[in-house]
Order: structure tokens, then C-alpha cells, then sequence
């Protein structure tokens, strides 16, 4: 009965969401009617975010000053080193979901389709790969549940990953296979071959380090959802379960030092259902409630708001320019 009781708040959690996302699409749609300001994703010293479905740019530091805000729509939407990702819901008799590839200057470049409801989104250090995910419904292991998606993309190749739930992987050293194995929340090394993500199965979710270049992803520990890696590849910044789904606190951010394993909560103690992103060695950022909050990665200090009515931070920045305008539409 514990199981099924799951399912079906999983189940309504997913068509409300459904439902949102829609009328949300329509929304952003309608109000595409203005081209909106020219936002330059490379730009140092400001954060990216969307308000009111458009990307947006903010100068670091000051949540009062100016907002720019683009005519770009998306649900969720990221970038590093000129290179953006936005994931869409385009609404029709059958919305379709795209994960929409963008150049500094917001020109599009590609798009790769997929289903479902637009959940998260990831850019490497230098632009070059990229990821996102979404919910979906009906595959046939569900039982009335819901599942993930998880794309990558390389963008110097143009090979794109729609689904990365076929990767070998390896849970406690072991190849495993299953039929409801769900990825999300991948982040990129430095390297552009080794990330991060989340994998779940069978009631347990895991972090893995995975390898594009084998295509293979072996579990480190249990319990830590959405990691983010730091800008020296040393520490992860996750979400973890800390209480049951129906608490109004279910998550707590934690940092997690790769080479010790050892964790750490941070001083954020509101749930924080997100990917967080890193503002600089040392400080997190991340939505809640509607705006963007930034704190230590080193469990001191306090929260401090960033932006209102803001979601999906990126730090901008020029990085190595030109991964994706590199690539040709397809």
C-alpha cells in the first residue's frame, strides 16, 4: 500500500506539473510578442536566471539593480563560456519539448527534441557538452508513476544522447540492469568526459561518476540528488533526502568532498529541490520559493538572497567562447 500511495502522489505531482507547463508554454509564447533587450552570455560579472519564463542578466552583488531581460523563453535554462541551453515546451494539440542550444548571443545553433516536463539543465566549464532533463510519463515500468529522461550532447560533434538510460552501469562495482533506471542532474568535470548525475532504481536513488567516453557510470554513495561539481573538481553540492516526501522539508543541501567522502550540511535549512550552481569557489547559488539564494560551501554562514522572482542561475562569463557556435544547425 506504502508503494502504491507513492505512485499516485508521484502520479499527480507529475500532472499538475503537466498541467503548468502547458499553460505556462502558452504564456511565455504570448508574451514573446516583445524581442525583449540583447543579454550577452559571456558577459563577466553577472548571474543568468529566468523571471517570467524569459532569460534573463543581473550584475552580481546587487539584488535591486536593473534586470536585462532577453526574448528568449524557457522553463529551465543554463550556460558557461557563451553557451546556452534552454529547455522549452512548446505548446500545440501535442506540445512538444526541445532542448534548444543557443550562442552567446542567444542565436540559436541546435536543438535536440524530447518529452516531457523540463526539470534541469547543465553547461560544461567550457561550453562544449550539454545536458537536460525531463519528466515523463508512460513508460512501461511506471505502474503509475513517472520517470526521467536525460540527454547529452556534445556540441563539437554534434552527437546527441536523448536518453542516457542505457549507459552501463555499475552499482557497487557490479554491471546492473534494470528497467526503471533513471538518470538526472548530470555536471561536467573540467575535462568535458567525466560528470556527475543522479541514478535511481528499485526505490533507491545513487550518485555516479560517469564516463562519456566509455559509457559507463559506477555508483559512489547513496542519497545525493542533482550534484553540481565545484569549479576545482574537488567538491559536490547535492540535495539529500532528509525526511519523507510528504514533509513539508523532504531536502537539505549538502557538500560532499570527493576525496574523503565526507559531507557536509550547509547553512541553507529550507528545502531546496534544485541543482545548485557554483557563484565562485566558495558560494553556492540555487532557487527556492521563487527566488535565487546564494550560501557557503562550507556549512558557515547564512543564506542570502540574490535575485527576486528568479530561477535557473548561471554564473556568465567568456570562458572558451565558441563551442557551440561552432556547430552547424541541424
Amino acid at each position: 500500500m506504502r508503494g502504491r500511495g507513492r505512485a499516485l502522489v508521484m502520479l499527480a505531482a507529475v500532472v499538475a506539473l503537466a498541467g503548468v507547463a502547458v499553460a505556462y508554454a502558452a504564456a511565455a509564447t504570448r508574451r514573446d510578442a516583445g524581442p525583449g533587450r540583447a543579454v550577452d552570455l559571456a558577459a563577466s560579472g553577472r548571474v543568468l536566471f529566468v523571471r517570467n519564463g524569459r532569460v534573463a542578466s543581473a550584475p552580481l552583488g546587487d539584488p535591486a539593480a536593473p534586470v536585462t531581460v532577453s526574448g528568449l523563453t524557457c522553463q529551465r535554462f543554463y550556460a558557461a563560456a557563451g553557451t546556452g541551453v534552454c529547455v522549452v515546451v512548446r505548446p500545440g494539440p501535442v506540445p512538444s519539448t526541445y532542448a534548444v542550444v543557443v550562442d552567446r548571443t542567444m542565436k540559436e545553433v541546435t536543438r535536440v527534441q524530447s518529452a516531457g516536463i523540463p526539470n534541469r539543465a547543465r553547461v560544461s566549464a567550457s561550453g562544449r557538452m550539454v545536458s537536460w532533463t525531463v519528466f515523463v510519463t508512460g513508460d512501461s515500468y511506471n505502474r503509475g508513476g513517472f520517470s526521467t529522461w536525460t540527454g547529452i550532447l556534445d556540441t563539437r560533434t554534434g552527437y546527441a544522447v536523448p536518453n542516457m538510460e542505457n549507459i552501463q552501469l555499475y552499482i557497487d562495482g557490479k554491471r546492473y540492469r534494470s528497467a526503471d533506471v533513471n538518470y538526472w542532474g548530470v555536471t561536467f568535470a573540467a575535462d568535458d568526459n567525466r560528470f556527475y548525475a543522479t541514478v535511481s532504481t528499485r526505490g533507491r536513488t545513487y550518485l555516479v561518476e560517469g564516463d562519456y567516453g566509455r559509457w559507463e557510470a559506477r555508483t559512489l554513495r547513496e542519497n545525493a540528488e542533482c550534484p553540481s561539481l565545484s569549479p576545482d573538481g574537488t567538491r559536490l553540492v547535492f540535495k539529500k533526502r532528509v525526511a519523507p516526501e510528504a514533509s513539508a522539508r523532504p531536502w537539505r543541501l549538502y557538500a560532499l568532498d570527493l576525496a574523503t567522502m565526507r559531507e557536509t550540511p550547509l547553512a541553507e535549512r529550507e528545502s531546496v529541490d534544485d541543482q545548485a550552481a557554483w557563484l565562485d569557489e566558495r558560494t553556492v547559488m540555487y532557487g527556492r520559493q521563487g527566488d535565487v539564494w546564494s550560501v557557503p560551501a562550507d556549512g558557515g554562514g547564512a543564506p542570502r538572497l540574490l535575485l527576486r522572482d528568479a530561477a535557473s542561475p548561471a554564473l556568465g562569463g567568456p570562458g572558451h567562447t565558441g563551442a557551440a557556435a561552432s556547430m552547424s544547425a541541424r
